[in-house]
């Protein structure tokens, strides 16, 4: 038992297993750091689990096997748990083993607030508040470009874009396609209509640095590994598509390499690249000391056009595939090496 790792996946993946539909996870890549970890490796989902044992999958080095055993003692969770009975699940498998990781879905606003409260941090931040309309058209007033985002969707999903032309006109950007050209009150109410009951934020727009004339913002992976200590384990870059306000690659962002975005736009790479680094790092640290068993996020962040680094949001379950689509793999690979040199730290720690 001293060497198995628990690794806890979402139910579909869960099922996927044995024929290789696991969706964007790269199982392999887990199997593969573990033989050469010397760690064995037990898939959950908390759908099987009990108080102290489970039915889950081990690999044998050619197929999956189905098998019941004991609860590991650590566990990463890749899983998403957002009903009141995967969290019972989760806390009940929290009481026999160490899950890092354990939340991994956050409000966006609170992480936003637990990063301006440290002075050497708020800096990074773009102007950001819980959504209300007079919040809302106050911001329309003072701000070139706002965006309007639910605080617990991820992949881009309900964001909306507003933007104030030099002539006193907005364009608001919703989904694909050209932005509509609407009057200040009719945009409030579009925006008001859409946001409904749902816990939205507004946060200002980042004048973000372009790549042929298209925005682009970065992912920064940033995990714990052996020896417990945070690390960048790769940056990419995400060039929103065209007719798009967002980056997202799930919603048509194009995936290049930092070092040529960073050459086009006139910055030094790998100066930009420390900095990057730095930021990220320090972004990490200080929300892991308010944040419990955090070990593996990705992180979104901004280059203005003036070469200013912004924190955008973070991302509590960091699904690493543009690493692949950038052919960055190596990168691919640490990203899921990482989290598994954390277990064996954790293993060996015990």
């Amino acid at each position: 038992m001293r060497h198995i790792v628990g690794v806890l996946l979402d139910r579909d993946t869960f099922k996927g297993l044995p024929k290789g539909r696991t969706g964007t996870e790269r199982i392999q890549l887990y199997n593969k750091a573990a033989k050469k970890l010397g760690l064995k490796l037990f898939y959950m989902s908390l759908h099987q689990i009990g108080k102290t044992s489970a039915l889950g999958y081990t690999y044998t080095g050619r197929s999956y096997k189905l098998v019941r055993r004991s609860i590991p003692r650590v566990t990463h969770n890749r899983s998403i748990t957002l009903s009141p009975y995967l969290k019972r699940k989760l806390q009940m498998l929290s009481q026999s083993s160490i899950v890092f990781n354990r939340q991994n879905r956050y409000d966006k606003h609170r992480i936003h607030k637990l990063l301006d409260k440290e002075s050497t941090l708020s800096k990074y931040l773009p102007v950001s508040s819980k959504y209300s309309r007079k919040k809302l058209l106050k911001a329309m007033d003072k701000y070139p470009a706002l965006f309007i985002k639910p605080t617990n969707n991820s992949v881009g999903n309900g964001i909306m874009k507003i933007a104030r032309s030099q002539d006193g006109k907005f364009h608001l950007h919703w989904k694909k396609g050209d932005p509509k050209q609407v009057s200040r009150k009719a945009a409030a109410a579009f925006i008001q209509k859409k946001v409904s009951h749902q816990t939205y934020m507004i946060q200002e727009g980042i004048p973000l640095a372009t790549y042929k004339g298209r925005p682009y913002d970065l992912r920064v992976s940033v995990q714990r590994s052996a020896g417990g200590a945070w690390q960048v384990t790769g940056i990419v870059g995400k060039v929103a598509g065209r007719g798009r306000h967002v980056t997202n690659v799930a919603k048509g962002g194009k995936v290049k390499k930092v070092r040529e975005l960073f050459g086009h736009s006139g910055f030094q790479p790998e100066k930009m690249i420390a900095a990057v680094e730095n930021v990220s790092l320090s972004i990490a640290r200080h929300l892991s000391e308010k944040l419990p068993h955090l070990a593996d996020i990705g992180l979104d962040m901004g280059i203005d056009k003036e070469g200013r680094i912004k924190f955008i949001e973070m991302n509590g379950r960091d699904q690493r595939y543009a690493f692949r689509k950038a052919k960055m793999n190596e990168t691919f690979y640490r990203s899921y090496e990482n989290p598994l040199k954390y277990a064996k730290f954790l293993l060996n720690k015990r």
